[in-house]
């Protein structure tokens, strides 16, 4: 019998599946301090549309500390001083960052193609960053009780990769989470949402808009030359919403928004539709003796605050600022890896609570209704006393327990040689 070939096996100081904004993030940060790291992302590349493109004055912030914030900027990108929409047929402005205490009072929309490539860039300029397109984390490499490394596919077969810390951040389908048998906790959605892409005209508002009318919740996201746009349904009816065909969905996308009634058509297929199931959920336990679980492997967001990529890029820096010293030699303990989770569990849970508040009162009634909606009294009060938008502002834009950079600055040098088998 021919026998099967062993998988080539490669070593580093810690291997990160998933290419999204905690894995690279993470991955910059501690190749920046010295450390040897592989970052594994399945695609090609980065290219995804209706991936989520907020990026928060925290992040900003974090930019700002990482002497970054200059070249970020110069990415494409629009940049909105406050939160506004219709409910009913009244204006509301929801929350006002311009009062925020960052350096960038805006909240900026970029592609998040453009945001990985970024960090991708600045990752290279550090000799022990490695990034792997193309390359599948498939399962747990075991050693007894301990994670020890993982299993990867690629256009060239499969590898191995040991690591004293395998770190995963592969989304709110996680593989490794499935494979380590990590408990979740699911609080439920009652709705999911179509992305869609409008094209926008030049006397169209820059604002973030959103439009609350009966029975129907639509977002516009400024980006330039087009809308990203979010119709919101109830949980579940896409397939009846499919049924109807294409031109029911441009009707009730003009029954909310008559603006766009000259643009609708451009809705040629369903494959113009992009379904997000949404989901809130969170971990019990983020990590197994050399694993640990960030971003979306630890706690899918709901799209309400647009906090996903935040939250996820704050997971990093915490990661980052509590790990590094340990990773540089040896193994992260249980307990510190434990303290990581600890660490971010607040503002996880705060910001999870805030969304399930909002999906529960406001948007399972508004999907179910038939009548014109009425703004609630607190949103009525902060539209009223401009004073007030400050409060979500802050919990938008800044978060709950903002991290910040920790992480010393190893020298960029020359990709070193090294004796060891290498990637």
């Amino acid at each position: 019998m021919r026998k099967t070939r062993a998988p080539q096996t490669f070593f580093t100081r810690c291997c990160i599946a998933g290419g999204g904004p905690a894995g690279m993030m993470l991955g910059f940060l501690l190749a920046r301090a010295g450390i040897d790291v592989i970052v594994l992302e399945k695609h090609a590349d980065f290219f995804r549309d209706f991936r989520g493109d907020t990026i928060h004055p925290s992040t900003l912030e974090l930019m700002h500390e990482l002497g970054l914030l200059g070249r970020f900027l110069k990415l494409p990108h629009q940049e909105v001083l406050a939160v506004s929409g219709i409910i009913g047929e009244t204006p509301v402005t929801l929350a006002d960052f311009t009062h925020l205490p960052t350096h960038c009072k805006f909240l900026a929309f970029m592609p998040q193609w453009d945001f990985l490539n970024f960090l991708a860039r600045e990752g290279k300029r550090y000799s022990g960053f490695r990034l792997m397109m193309r390359a599948e984390a498939t399962d747990l490499v075991r050693s007894g009780d301990v994670v020890a490394g993982v299993r990867v596919k690629t256009p060239k077969g499969e590898i191995e990769i040991r690591a004293p810390l395998v770190v995963a951040a592969d989304g709110r389908h996680s593989v490794l989470r499935a494979r380590a048998k990590l408990q979740v906790d699911d609080f439920g959605a009652p709705m999911d949402v179509l992305w869609l892409r409008l094209s926008r005209k030049r006397n169209d508002p820059h604002q973030v808009l959103g439009r609350i009318a009966a029975g129907r919740l639509f977002v516009m996201l400024d980006r330039g030359d087009y809308w990203q746009c979010a119709f919101v349904i109830a949980k579940g009816s896409i397939d009846k919403l499919r049924a109807k065909g294409l031109k029911a969905l441009r009707a009730e996308i003009v029954r909310v928004e008559p603006r766009l009634r000259d643009r609708v058509k451009e809705i040629r297929t369903w494959d113009d539709a992009k379904l997000l199931t949404v989901a809130v959920a969170r971990l019990r336990q983020w990590f197994l003796p050399g694993l640990l679980c960030i971003g979306d492997a630890a706690h899918a967001m709901s799209p309400v605050g647009g906090v996903g990529i935040n939250l996820a890029v704050q997971d990093a820096v915490a990661a980052a600022n509590l790990l590094w010293q340990t990773l540089s030699t040896g193994v992260p303990s249980v307990d510190e890896l434990r303290a990581v989770q600890k660490r971010r569990m607040l503002a996880t849970r705060v910001i999870q609570r805030m969304q399930v508040f909002i999906q529960n009162r406001i948007i399972r009634g508004v999907l179910a209704s038939t009548a014109t909606p009425r703004a609630p009294w607190i949103i009525r009060m902060v539209n009223r006393y401009p004073i007030l938008r400050r409060l979500p502002a802050r919990l938008i834009g800044v978060g709950v327990r903002p991290e910040h950079i920790a992480t010393p600055e190893a020298a960029p040098v020359a990709k070193r040689k090294s004796g060891r088998r290498r990637l």
